[in-house]
């Protein structure tokens, strides 16, 4: 005998359904669910331009389930046919809301109170929804404070996919595969072109970068990036400046001569005394200042006054004085950082990269290279679908981004 599925709901999703794949992510979420479901409208879009209208019933064998199923379309632009204000609660206590929170996507997010939509402000993943005074921030469950006003359940929302973007071919160029065998060259002259698009757009370029661009020897060619005007906000760990200095200093990165490719005898204490000739000086602005580093990566940044924050880890020597070792106040130095940028490049350093994807919306592209595919993949997983993956050497990346670069200012 058939299971019945007494609870039912009414969804609508509008957009470039068929183009996008979204109109089969719906109804394989719904299957996968435990769902059924009924197409009651389906109006296709004619044009390149216009947006496809479909209209759903989803029925479920229990509430449960119904909840589930609808509250797991969202991401794909579905929201309820009958309009209702998003319900609200106040809490009532620091970093706790009620249990039926809504928990924010990347996603271009609205809010539907007193009959209107308003536009969530500062959107990232995994944060819920406060309101202030006629306005909607996506907030962190750390920061929620007693008296704030969250948004709770799934009625009064409504989410934007970002559809694939007829007018940004040089970002979907190569967003649906990650391979080691795509031409590395095209790919890079690709990523130079958005580069330069985003520059005069007016917009900020921000790398997050692993301490691998040194150990590849790729710090001479992101110097040269710094120097064209490309960067204008580094994300990195204590590690990165360490070696960058530990190469100024001596030479060497890890103790491993870079010229020629060899351990250095005592080399392994190069990073500490890195570190401690910086901290001796107060800084790393103090050692740029001070003529201790004439050459790298930190010292073009602050030559050419471009924003570096250095997050922490359990992992770090020494730290240098610069880096931030409380984890709260990084994230939150990171996320002002990125707050107005408009494209990001991460460089082999998977932790920073899955921070600063989910800091960020799904508007703004996220490129990743690293030489390993995983990290690309994981990257992705972890719910920033703007990513763009190139598996490939850091060094030879920078190497190639710079000259292409560099031929296009001259």
């Amino acid at each position: 005998m058939p299971e019945t599925r007494s609870h039912n709901a009414v969804v609508t999703a509008t957009g470039h359904l068929v183009d996008s794949q979204l109109l089969k992510s719906i109804f394989d979420r719904i299957i996968e669910r435990g769902g059924v479901f009924e197409v009651l409208h389906f109006d296709l879009g004619r044009t390149n331009e216009e947006y496809s209208r479909l209209t759903l019933r989803v029925s479920a064998a229990t509430a449960e389930i119904l909840e589930r199923v609808v509250e797991d379309l969202i991401p794909f632009g579905c929201h309820a046919a009958e309009e209702r204000d998003a319900q609200v609660r106040v809490t009532d206590r620091d970093s706790w809301v009620p249990a039926d929170f809504y928990a924010t996507t990347n996603l271009r997010t609205d809010v539907r109170i007193d009959r209107r939509w308003i536009p969530v402000e500062r959107q990232r993943m995994d944060a819920v929804v406060v309101l202030e005074e006629g306005r909607a921030f996506c907030r962190k469950l750390r920061d929620v404070k007693a008296g704030d006003r969250v948004v709770c359940g799934l009625d009064g929302l409504r989410v934007t996919p970002e559809f694939r973007d007829r007018e940004r071919a040089d970002f979907a160029f190569m967003t649906n595969e990650i391979s080691s065998e795509r031409r590395v060259g095209a790919s890079v002259e690709r990523i130079a072109a958005m580069m330069r698009e985003t520059r005069a757009r007016g917009q900020r370029i921000a790398f997050v970068a692993g301490p691998v661009v040194v150990h590849t020897g790729g710090a001479v060619y992101f110097s040269e990036l710094i120097r064209l005007g490309y960067v204008n906000v580094l994300l990195a760990g204590n590690a990165l400046a360490v070696h960058d200095a530990e190469l100024a200093l001596f030479g060497t990165s890890l103790g491993v001569d870079l010229e020629k490719g060899d351990p250095v005898r005592g080399g392994h204490r190069h990073h500490l005394r890195a570190i401690n000739a910086i901290n001796g000086a107060g800084g790393i602005r103090q050692a740029v200042e001070n003529g201790i580093l004439t050459s790298g990566v930190m010292v073009e940044c602050v030559r050419h006054g471009v924003e570096f924050l250095l997050a922490g880890s359990i992992r770090d020597d020494g730290p240098i004085v610069d880096t931030l070792t409380d984890m709260n106040v990084a994230q939150d130095r990171y996320a002002a950082a990125l707050a107005d940028v408009g494209m990001v490049i991460v460089l082999s350093t998977m932790l920073h990269g899955i921070g600063v994807g989910n800091m960020l919306p799904a508007w703004v592209p996220l490129v990743c290279v690293d030489i390993n595919p995983a990290v690309v993949t994981k990257l992705a997983d972890r719910g920033s679908s703007q990513t763009i993956g190139l598996v490939t050497d850091v060094g030879l990346f920078l190497h190639q981004l710079a000259a292409r670069l560099a031929r296009a200012r001259a």
